[in-house]
Formats: structure tokens, C-alpha cells, sequence
């Protein structure tokens, strides 16, 4: 930048912080006045990466919500009861189960584990749902059943790089950051595409699963933290007053924009949006995060408490980022990942996990549609992948990751409720009917958000990319 760009910028601040300082309005007064009044589409007219966009069709859905349950699900333990794994408890698995297939721990000559859970068909549609999910019991006609799952990936980090990403290749963009990239966002004082976390660690693969890989920087997850500063550094250093902050802002994006009509550098877009989303959370996250004037009902039932991090009090979150005009919002709960021994098992470690999200999973469902907000939000609940009908030889019983049959369940959005789509064999091993791969999945979420997975790409390194990558068709029987 020249230093003849530089003054020019600097005149232009200065002249602004004058005008505005003889009308007698400070920065911060109008910074609040304008987050209260002005409609968020008309604020983004503006220049704005993260400004709302048309759909490439009529879209069923306008936001989603991922809740994932990180580490795989036991399908075999919560929504497929198998009478014939049970008889067959113990037995090792037919060799035409296995053969050519890999498995992240057990081999191929494992014995078949059957369970010891409970289950009852409830609802209209009938779903089998055991006794470790009893809310999930009174949402089952509201629920999109998906009993066919699929998908390519066995190990944990890659894995949940795949489903997000649609790759299992570290640097890909995630459904997030492709749906705020095509989509922008409704809400111009958060970001687009949130992610919440709990449990006692973050997801294996971390903030890969959220990013946006060659996609400009803006559109990448943004972690909220637990407490009532959930972004690092949000808020002014001390010693700094909002009218002088706000002068700064002003003077740095003055010169970044003329940096950015120079050089068309989107990292330098994405920049000045920073700075400018950064003031205006500065109001917007701590009244986001502060879950006090939640009606008391309201938090019960979710199962929320004040002050005290969880995932039903992410599940509060996500309904209030939705709210407030968000358009992706991803919350990871760990642990999943039974395979038995002393720290990790189904018969100790799977109960308390279930009953951590059971109660608040079903709340936001039931919330959302309260409000009048389901039918134009997509609901996700599952993980990377399911387990295995055979068992691991540990110190305690567990299962393996399994790659070729689980379930996931939809909610909203378009999605038909009170429909289970899909079977498994008679032990759990292979889909028989309807199989739906991850891509096929994707394909689908895109779809009712009104974006054609084939069209919604980017040119990267000589090519066009795409969230499913060259696969994934859109399950149609699925949607309403």
C-alpha cells in the first residue's frame, strides 16, 4: 500500500469519527442502536461474504443442527434389537461376514455379541428404541429413521473427517463451511456456522472437522467456549473505550479494503468481515451465552442448569443460535467409543452417555417445533459410524467400529416423519434394504436446503470440488 492509499484512508476515518462526534452520537450508541433495529438483510446488502444468498431451488430448510455423537452409537444397543445376534451370542461370525473386511481392533474369527438392553416398539411407525433412550420414546413419529446408514471409514479421525467433509483426507471444507459458502448466513452480529462442544474431550480430529479447507477463512466453524466469554480476545483490552475502539475498527478496515481493491485477495475480505462480526459480538455472544432469562420450565425441560456447561445446555444454544439467524450449528458430545475394558465399556459407560443426551436431544425437537421453528430446520443426530455385531475381548464387553450398517436420525426440514427407512440382516452386519451412504446423506441435507450437491463447487488446484465429492444421489423416500 502506498503511502499516498494510507493517508487517503486515514482522512477518511477521521472525517468520519468528526461527523459522527458533532451529531453528538458515540460509536458504541449507534453500534447497539443499529444491532436493535436494523433487519439483517437489509445490513447485508453491504459487501458482506457471509450475506444471505438464493438457494439454487425452493429450500425446505433454512438452518441446521448437527447433534454428533461423537466416538459411533451402539445401533445394536439403542434402536436395532437382533434376536438372532442374541441366540447366537458367543458363536463366531460366518466367514462370508467377514472375509476382506477390516476392522480397526478385533479380527475375523470374533464371537458374536448379543444385548442385554430392552427394547419396545413405540409410535405409529413403530420404531424399535431401547431402554437406555426413554425420551426418545415420545418423539418417534416426529423422527426421520435412517436404519441403513453406510460408509467408508473405520478409524475415528478420519472418519468423522469423511461425514463432515466428505472426504477422509484432513483439509477438505465441511458441510458447514460448503452451506455458509453457498447459503450465507441470516444473522450479521454471529457467525454463520457454529460449534459447540462437551463431554470430558473434544472430537478425535478437531477443528479439521469444522474447517473451511480452501474455502476463504469466513466461512470455517467458529468453537463457542463454555461460560460467558465464549470467543478468545472478544472482548476490548482494557483501558480501551468502545468510542476508541470503534475509531480503530473503522481506520484498519478503511485500509484493508483499500488493500483488498488492490490485490482482490479474499483472505483480506474475510478480514474486514472478522473485525467488523468481532465489534458486534462483542454485544451479541455474552447475551447469547446467558441462559438466566431462559424460563425456568424452559431449562427443565432440557434438562439445563445455569452456569453449569453440558450438552443440554448446548442443545439451549443451538435453538437460540438458531434463533438468532445462524445457519449451521454443530454440537459434538463425547464418548462413544465403547469397546470395552475398564474406562470405556456398555455396561458401565454407555448408560450415563445415553442419559446425557437423551432428555436434551428430544427437547430441542420438541422446542423447535413449539416455536414454530422445525419445519424450517434440519435436525441430525448420529456419528462417524455404528458398532460391530461381534464383540471385543476385553476386560469388559464392547464392540468395534462397523462401517457397513447403523442408523442416524432426522428431524425437520422436510423430512418425512414418523418413517424408518432401511434394514439390516438378522445379526446387524450389512444393509439388505435402502442403503444410504454418507455421501448419499450429504446429497440430501444440501437438498433441502435447497442447493444442488452437483452445482455447489469451488475451483481448487485446476478442478472443481464439491461436498460429495464425484458420488451421493438424494434419498428421495426419506423426504415429506
Amino acid at each position: 500500500m502506498t503511502s499516498h492509499e494510507i493517508d487517503s484512508a486515514l482522512t477518511l476515518a477521521h472525517t468520519r469519527r468528526h461527523f459522527f462526534r458533532d451529531c453528538g452520537v458515540g460509536v458504541g450508541a449507534m453500534a447497539l442502536s443499529t444491532l436493535l433495529v436494523r433487519d439483517s438483510r437489509a445490513a447485508k446488502e453491504r459487501n458482506d461474504p457471509l450475506a444471505p444468498k438464493k438457494p439454487h431451488f425452493a429450500a425446505k430448510a433454512k438452518a441446521v443442527i448437527f447433534l454428533f455423537m461423537a466416538g459411533g452409537p451402539s445401533q445394536l444397543d439403542l434402536f436395532e434389537p437382533k434376536p438372532d445376534l442374541n441366540k447366537l451370542s458367543g458363536q463366531k461370525v460366518p466367514e462370508s461376514f467377514t472375509k476382506g473386511k477390516r476392522f480397526a481392533f478385533i479380527k475375523g474369527d470374533a464371537k458374536l455379541l448379543g444385548t442385554p438392553r430392552k427394547f419396545e416398539k413405540v409410535g405409529q411407525c413403530g420404531m424399535d428404541i431401547s431402554d437406555l433412550l426413554p425420551h426418545h420414546k415420545q418423539i418417534a413419529d416426529e423422527l426421520c429413521w435412517v436404519r441403513s446408514m453406510k460408509t467408508d471409514v473405520f478409524n475415528h479421525g478420519p472418519a468423522k473427517c469423511f461425514v463432515n467433509t466428505g472426504s477422509p483426507q484432513f483439509g477438505r471444507p465441511s458441510m458447514g463451511a460448503w452451506l455458509t459458502y453457498g447459503l450465507g448466513s441470516e444473522s450479521d452480529s454471529l457467525p454463520g456456522f457454529v460449534v459447540l462442544q462437551s463431554g470430558p474431550r473434544g472430537p478425535r480430529g478437531g477443528a479439521a472437522l469444522y474447517a473451511s479447507g480452501f474455502l476463504p477463512s469466513v466461512y470455517q466453524g467458529v468453537p463457542f467456549l463454555r461460560g460467558p466469554n465464549p470467543i478468545l480476545d472478544l472482548a476490548p483490552p482494557p483501558g480501551v473505550s468502545t468510542k476508541e475502539q470503534g475509531e480503530f475498527i473503522d481506520t484498519v478496515t478503511d485500509l484493508n479494503k483499500l488493500r483488498l481493491d488492490a490485490t482482490h485477495d479474499p483472505e483480506i475480505q474475510t478480514r474486514i468481515a472478522a473485525y467488523e462480526m468481532a465489534y458486534r459480538m462483542q454485544t451479541s455472544a455474552p447475551e447469547l451465552m446467558d441462559l438466566s432469562k431462559e424460563p425456568k420450565k424452559v431449562l427443565e425441560q432440557y434438562g439445563a442448569e445455569v452456569g453449569k456447561p453440558s450438552f443440554a445446555a448446548n442443545c439451549v444454544l443451538a435453538r437460540r443460535l438458531v434463533q438468532r439467524g445462524v445457519r449451521f450449528v454443530q454440537l459434538y458430545h463425547t464418548n462413544w467409543d465403547h469397546h470395552g475394558g475398564t474406562t470405556e465399556n456398555l455396561e458401565k459407560h454407555l448408560p450415563p452417555v445415553c442419559k446425557e443426551v437423551d432428555q436434551p436431544s428430544v427437547a430441542l425437537v420438541r422446542d423447535l417445533k413449539q416455536l414454530g421453528l422445525l419445519d424450517s430446520t434440519i435436525v441430525i443426530w448420529g456419528g462417524e459410524f455404528g458398532r460391530t455385531p461381534m464383540g471385543e475381548v476385553r476386560e469388559a464387553t464392547g464392540r468395534d467400529h462397523h462401517i457397513d450398517a447403523y442408523t442416524m436420525w432426522l428431524a425437520g426440514g422436510g423430512f418425512k416423519p414418523g418413517y424408518i427407512h432401511g434394514k439390516s440382516d438378522e445379526i446387524g452386519y450389512n444393509v439388505v434394504e435402502n442403503e444410504v451412504h454418507v455421501h448419499d446423506l450429504q446429497a440430501t441435507i444440501l437438498n433441502q436446503m435447497g442447493m444442488d450437491h452437483t452445482k455447489l463447487t469451488f475451483r481448487f488446484q485446476g478442478r472443481d470440488y464439491r461436498l460429495t465429492d464425484v458420488h451421493g444421489k438424494v434419498v428421495k423416500d426419506i423426504l415429506a
